[in-house]
Protein backbone atom coordinates (compact mmCIF):
# COMPACT_ATOMS: atom_id res chain seq x y z
CA UNK A 1 0.00 0.00 0.00
CA UNK A 2 1.36 3.41 -1.10
CA UNK A 3 0.80 6.68 1.19
CA UNK A 4 0.45 9.46 -1.57
CA UNK A 5 1.31 12.12 1.75
CA UNK A 6 4.45 9.91 2.32
CA UNK A 7 7.48 11.83 2.30
CA UNK A 8 10.85 10.63 1.23
CA UNK A 9 14.37 12.05 3.49
CA UNK A 10 17.67 11.41 2.11
CA UNK A 11 19.37 12.59 4.90
CA UNK A 12 18.00 13.08 8.73
CA UNK A 13 19.02 13.73 12.20
CA UNK A 14 18.31 11.35 15.33
CA UNK A 15 16.78 14.43 16.96
CA UNK A 16 14.94 15.39 13.68
CA UNK A 17 13.37 11.86 13.15
CA UNK A 18 12.05 12.03 16.69
CA UNK A 19 10.77 15.72 16.00
CA UNK A 20 8.78 14.33 13.57
CA UNK A 21 7.52 11.27 15.26
CA UNK A 22 8.56 9.28 12.09
CA UNK A 23 7.29 5.43 12.33
CA UNK A 24 10.40 3.86 10.66
CA UNK A 25 10.97 2.53 14.32
CA UNK A 26 10.88 2.75 17.69
CA UNK A 27 11.56 6.18 19.91
CA UNK A 28 13.85 4.13 22.01
CA UNK A 29 15.67 2.34 19.48
CA UNK A 30 16.40 5.65 17.33
CA UNK A 31 17.49 7.21 20.83
CA UNK A 32 19.98 4.65 21.61
CA UNK A 33 21.51 4.66 18.07
CA UNK A 34 22.17 8.25 18.77
CA UNK A 35 23.73 7.89 22.29
CA UNK A 36 25.95 5.15 21.00
CA UNK A 37 26.38 7.07 17.50
CA UNK A 38 25.17 3.97 15.69
CA UNK A 39 23.89 5.27 11.84
CA UNK A 40 20.57 4.15 10.76
CA UNK A 41 20.27 3.44 7.29
CA UNK A 42 16.73 2.70 6.18
CA UNK A 43 16.09 1.58 2.28
CA UNK A 44 13.57 -0.41 0.01
CA UNK A 45 14.58 -3.57 -1.04
CA UNK A 46 16.91 -3.41 -4.33
CA UNK A 47 19.24 -5.67 -5.60
CA UNK A 48 23.04 -4.97 -3.75
CA UNK A 49 21.56 -2.42 -1.77
CA UNK A 50 22.80 -4.26 1.60
CA UNK A 51 26.24 -4.80 0.07
CA UNK A 52 26.59 -1.46 -0.78
CA UNK A 53 25.68 -0.58 2.93
CA UNK A 54 27.93 -2.44 4.58
CA UNK A 55 30.74 -1.37 2.22
CA UNK A 56 30.55 2.22 2.91
CA UNK A 57 28.75 2.98 -0.39
CA UNK A 58 26.01 5.11 -1.18
CA UNK A 59 22.90 2.73 -1.54
CA UNK A 60 19.96 2.82 -4.48
CA UNK A 61 16.91 4.95 -4.02
CA UNK A 62 13.62 3.76 -6.12
CA UNK A 63 12.54 6.46 -7.91
CA UNK A 64 8.95 5.67 -8.34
Amino acid sequence: MKNAKAKRYTRLSYLEALQKQLKVMDATAFSLCMDNHMPIIVSTFQEHNLKRVVLGKRWNLVAD
